[in-house]
C-alpha cells in the first residue's frame, strides 16, 4: 500500500464513481501508454494492479484492460465489479469465452490461464481481496449481480495453492 491509498479507497467508494468509469479507463490507458507503462492511476494510489489483454469474444481482437489485483500466493486475484455498476465489464465476457489471456504485471509479461471461482473457494478469496480493497463490500452491495471473482494461473499450473 502506499501514501495515497487511504485516498483512494475514499474516492473509489463514492457512489458517483461507475458513471465517470469510461473518463477515468481512458485516462489510465493514455498514462500507461504516455509512460511506456510505468505509472497508471492504481499505481499512483498504490494498489497492486495489472494490465489484462483478452482477445473479444466476437471480434477476436487483442483488448487491453488495466485492472486492479491482489495477489494470491503465486496466483491473481480479479473482481469483475465495475465500480458495482450493474452492468458486468466486457472483460468477463471476454475471459469466460477464452480463459487465456497475456497480463503485465509489475512489468513483467505472462501467459495465465483464468478460473472462475465459485463457493468456499470464492468466499475466502473474495475475503482476501477486501484486505487490499475494501470497496469491494461497497460495490457489490450497490448491485443485485453477484461480483465474479477469477485465479489467474500460470499456464498448466492449475493445481490449488497454498494461498498466503
Amino acid at each position: 500500500m502506499g501514501l495515497l491509498t487511504p485516498l483512494a479507497i475514499r474516492v473509489g467508494a463514492m457512489p458517483w464513481l461507475p458513471r465517470y468509469l469510461p473518463q477515468i479507463m481512458r485516462v489510465d490507458k493514455w498514462l500507461q501508454r504516455r509512460t511506456g507503462g510505468r505509472l497508471s492511476l492504481l499505481r499512483i494510489a498504490g494498489l497492486p494492479n495489472l494490465t489484462l489483454t483478452a482477445l473479444g469474444r466476437k471480434s477476436g481482437i487483442p483488448r487491453q484492460t488495466p485492472l486492479l489485483c491482489v495477489p494470491y500466493g503465486q496466483d491473481i486475484l480479479v473482481a469483475g465489479s465495475n465500480f458495482g455498476s450493474d452492468k458486468e465489464p466486457i472483460w468477463v465476457k471476454n475471459i469466460e469465452a477464452n480463459p487465456e489471456v497475456t497480463i503485465n504485471f509489475r512489468r513483467r509479461t505472462s501467459e495465465m490461464g483464468v478460473r472462475r471461482l465459485a463457493g468456499d473457494e470464492r468466499e475466502d478469496a473474495w475475503a482476501h481481496m477486501l484486505e487490499t480493497w475494501p470497496n469491494f463490500a461497497k460495490y457489490e452491495k450497490r448491485t443485485d449481480r453477484r461480483i465474479k471473482v477469477f485465479l489467474l494461473t500460470t499456464r498448466g499450473d492449475r493445481r490449488p495453492t497454498s494461498r498466503r
